[in-house]
């Protein structure tokens, strides 16, 4: 019988519970290596960010603008009181012994001075200890009074005007390290990373200490985190408090500790923290903040001072100065103890600083909304000569011809006096607008467009078209007297009554302002007392096309339509375009077109773009001199002449203008070296009731009282002689009795009448002859 198979039994086995654990231990080796990969990928990619970051343009530096330099040279026109106003303008302190650049000093009618390092257009200039000695009201001698030796030119640095802002709000001047202040570092070192020298960007134990510290003093003495910790932080991350944040910052800080030397990073350090609000603007970097709140650089800072800027680390709101300033200088105290307590100043510099009252600048010495009608002219000027705007941001200098003091001054006039003469007159909205430019460069050093000067709408000053009424009529009077075969300032006018035929076929009757009629008048009385009739009747004389050619050559861009009564200025000119037009003159027929924009360098001192406007000879010198010799009388027995006895110590130039129903006042005017144009009416072109002399002329006057006007002087041209004339305006030999004795063009002149000879002149010059260079 055969067996049968016997099967065995299948052992039953427990099946093994997954444990994470073994399963991570197993695939150690895997997990550490994926891991390393991320890691190594996530490190390229943050070191990506950072080098792409901070070798690139860092920062978006606003471009500052600058005022032009105040020129101090030998023999020029120049006052004590002058050079002191600017000197203190530019934060200048006035002290017994002048040490260190910032500080003057004035003894027995000398200054002295240490002008600061700049990097002018034209290259850098370091600091130079400087002595001016006066004469009056020029310059009698320059000195360096530190090697003793002769000098016979310099200039102040210019004054910083204000700084284009980016739309990102973002406000701050680079400082490179070299040039900071050894006291700066070591303080900000001190309270805030006391190790950076020695970690790599983190350091655990400085955390550990610096927690220690605070308990003991019972306050914030010592930050915890990193220098490196905190330019990462606020240089490539956000402000959000969580954990991959805190872990960003430090894996960042390794590398950047990495790939940049401590140097580099704590000069982007120092650049880069936040350390205040300039109205929506934020002020970054210790540069901007001196400035900002000091209005000096950081090498002219005490160390009570740089203790408070340092002591803003911790908190820029908080410990503001200007709205917590008990706050602000307990914060500021504390500091200074903590460096007493290092050894890092004696007791007695402690108990000194640290009693000290806490001192700041005017906050408007940075606003970015100064000046804004001259600042209109700057950016419209910049837009022609630097297309690539992208160029503003890259911390680039611009320099324009602003006088700050003067903008000053005549913003201040023009807003009291419109006020002034809407209370006298019980007037009410009124508007004006103000320009002053150099007379011989054509540069722009004042532009106000608005009675509220921080207004930065439609600029009056730029784009207001206005009748100029007889603001007009040296470009009239101009015309004649460059044909002296023809006309002299002794040629006699017709003042009769006139009828004309417009181009509509009107019959047009000018009158007279007083509505008289002299019968016949010198020329140059036709002008000084603006005599409406003689002008339309001489300007239909020498031809109204001649007119208009004239009004280009003086410099109006546009196209003017001949027709008479455009002889009487019905015709719309800017306030800049009448300037333009007087600036010529005054500068005897030397055209020059008005600008404001000057130089442009970039962040590291090239020069991007310069002015360079040759003048042009477009009016006969000699004519220009005969004008400007009648333009004077206008202020001495004239229209103007309220403005002669106002000043009559200065000799003045200009002319009024009024137009019909008295909409417009105008008024121009000018020294030996500057020409302003002032204009007062109403936007709505309503009667205003103000001629030039009553209006625009009282601004003119308010502003010249506020400066140091220089009293006109002019040297007679070749072929210019003081000529007697009699009644009929012929010329008499020089030794005739004569009715009037002026200026005249000789060399062209009608035959000299015969008279019987008198005794040959021997007495003194007048003093117009003197003026005006009589020989």
């Amino acid at each position: 019988m055969a067996k049968k198979a016997v099967t065995k039994p299948t052992p039953t086995t427990t099946p093994r519970r997954f444990s994470p654990w073994r399963w991570f231990v197993g695939h150690f080796g895997k997990l550490f290596l994926v891991a390393l990969v991320m890691a190594a990928g996530y490190s390229l990619y943050l070191d990506a960010q950072i080098k792409a970051k901070f070798d690139g343009n860092r920062w978006q530096v606003p471009a500052q603008i600058y005022a032009r330099p105040l020129v101090l040279e030998v023999g020029s026109d120049l006052t004590l009181a002058e050079l002191t106003d600017e000197l203190q303008l530019l934060s200048y302190r006035k002290v017994a012994n002048v040490r260190q650049t910032g500080e003057y000093s004035v003894v027995a009618g000398r200054v002295r001075f240490i002008r600061r390092a700049f990097d002018f257009p034209s290259g850098h200039e370091d600091a130079i200890a400087v002595e001016v000695s006066f004469n009056g009201d020029k310059v009698a001698s320059l000195r360096n009074f530190s090697t003793q030796q002769t000098l016979s030119k310099t200039a102040l640095e210019p004054w910083l005007i204000t700084r284009l802002v980016s739309k990102q709000r973002e406000d701050r001047m680079l400082v490179r390290l070299e040039d900071v202040p050894k006291s700066l570092t070591d303080t900000l070192l001190l309270v805030e990373d006391r190790d950076f020298y020695d970690h790599f960007g983190i350091a655990p134990l400085s955390i550990l200490r610096a927690l220690v510290a605070n308990i003991k003093a019972g306050d914030s003495v010592q930050g915890g985190s990193t220098l490196t910790q905190q330019l990462v932080k606020n240089f490539f991350l956000t402000r959000d408090k969580n954990l991959l944040r805190k872990i960003n910052e430090a894996w960042m800080s390794l590398l950047l500790e990495l790939r940049y030397s401590k140097d580099e990073i704590l000069e982007a350090y120092l650049n880069e923290i936040y350390l205040g609000q300039n109205g929506n603007s934020a002020v970054h970097g210790f540069g901007l903040a001196s400035r900002y709140y000091f209005d000096r650089p950081l090498n002219e800072l005490n160390q009570g001072e740089i203790a408070l800027l340092v002591g803003l680390v911790k908190g820029p709101s908080y410990y503001n100065p200007r709205r917590y300033g008990e706050r602000a200088q307990e914060r500021r105290d504390m500091i200074l103890r903590l460096l007493l307590q290092e050894n890092r100043i004696t007791t007695a510099e402690y108990k000194s600083l640290s009693k000290q009252p806490i001192k700041l600048a005017d906050m408007g010495r940075l606003r970015g909304d100064k000046h804004p009608a001259y600042m209109d002219k700057v950016r419209r000027e910049l837009a022609d000569s630097v297309p690539d705007m992208q160029t503003l941001d890259a911390g680039v200098r611009v320099f324009v011809a602003m006088d700050p003091l003067a903008q000053r001054r005549a913003e201040s006039a023009l807003t009291s006096q419109l006020s002034t003469l809407e209370k006298q007159r019980k007037l009410k909205d009124l508007q004006g607008a103000m320009l002053v430019t150099d007379i011989r460069s054509g540069e722009l050093r004042v532009i106000v467009g608005d009675r509220d000067v921080d207004f930065e709408g439609f600029n009056r000053a730029l784009d207001a078209k206005r009748q100029v009424g007889s603001e007009i009529k040296p470009a009239v009077y101009l015309t004649a007297l460059e044909d002296p075969a023809s006309y002299t300032l002794a040629t006699p006018l017709d003042d009769k009554p006139i009828q004309l035929r417009s181009t509509h076929g009107n019959l047009w009757s000018p009158k007279n302002a007083d509505k008289q009629y002299r019968g016949q008048v010198p020329l140059y009385e036709a002008l000084v007392h603006s005599l409406n009739v003689p002008t339309v009747g001489l300007g239909m004389q020498v031809g109204l096309d001649n007119v208009a050619d004239m009004l280009f050559r003086l410099g109006v861009d546009e196209p003017v339509e001949a027709y008479p009564a455009m002889t009487l200025g019905a015709v719309n000119f800017s306030p800049l375009m009448v300037n333009q037009m007087f600036q010529t003159i005054a500068n005897e027929g030397l055209h020059i077109p008005l600008h404001a924009l000057l130089a442009v360098t970039d962040n590291d001192n090239r020069l991007i773009w310069q002015r360079d406007l040759p003048a042009v000879q477009r009016i006969d010198a000699k004519a220009a001199y005969l004008m400007n010799y009648a333009l004077h009388k206008v202020t001495t027995e004239g229209t103007a002449r309220q403005l002669g006895s106002a000043f009559p110590d200065v000799h003045l130039a200009g002319k009024t203008g009024t137009t019909d129903d008295y909409r417009d006042s105008w008024f121009s005017g000018f020294d030996r070296t500057s020409v302003a144009t002032v204009w007062v009416g109403r936007d709505d072109n309503q009667s205003t009731g103000l001629t030039g002399a009553s209006g625009a002329m009282q601004l003119y006057a308010s502003y010249l009282h506020q400066q140091h006007p220089k009293s006109l002087l002019r040297s007679m041209p070749q072929g210019v002689t003081i000529t007697a004339f009699d009644q009929h305006g012929d010329m008499l030999a020089v030794n005739c009795q004569a009715n009037l004795r002026l200026p005249a063009i000789i060399d062209e002149q009608r035959q000299l009448q015969n008279c019987q000879p008198v005794k040959p002149a021997t007495e003194k010059k007048s003093w117009w002859e003197k003026l005006f260079g009589g020989r």
